[in-house]
């Protein structure tokens, strides 16, 4: 099944990729090699999940950020590649930055939220490294941002 197909047949519908909000670039190709900014839990173009996880937020709202990340992440892949899925190598690495609570030390499960998609939009190209590093704060209260280093042809 394509990238495509199984979007649609999950239920996704990728946004617009988001411009950026300063003065750098939403992804940056240098060779073969994408690179996406960090991408925050966007839906309908509004901030979906703010806090810290183990303070106001639990794993599973953790996980749904990252999941509204990794959405982002592949709006950004297909404004980068035209909508050519087929010019997707791999994605090589995802970095997941965590709202966390000094206490929190579940940032692995959070991010899951993010890999899991990741793999079950993209198959075998959709498998990682990846770190999953908790912060103590993210720009404007976002629970979880995520970076993404992406093979392309």
């Amino acid at each position: 099944m394509n990238v495509t197909d199984k979007l649609e047949s999950l239920g996704i519908t990728l946004p617009k990729a988001a411009a950026p909000a300063a003065n750098y670039k939403t992804y940056s190709r240098h060779g073969d090699l994408l690179f996406i900014s960090g991408q925050l839990p966007m839906e309908a173009g509004q901030l979906a999940v703010t806090g810290k996880l183990g303070g106001a937020l639990a794993v599973a709202d953790g996980q749904k950020a990252a999941r509204l990340c990794a959405i982002n992440i592949l709006a950004q892949i297909s404004a980068a590649l035209e909508g050519d899925w087929d010019r997707l190598g791999a994605l090589v690495k995802i970095t997941g930055f965590v709202a966390s609570d000094p206490s929190f030390t579940e940032q692995h499960l959070v991010i899951n939220g993010a890999s899991d998609l990741l793999v079950e939009v993209l198959g075998e190209r959709g498998t990682h490294s990846r770190s999953a590093v908790g912060v103590p704060a993210l720009p404007l209260d976002a629970a979880v941002e995520i970076e993404a280093i992406v093979a392309i042809g």
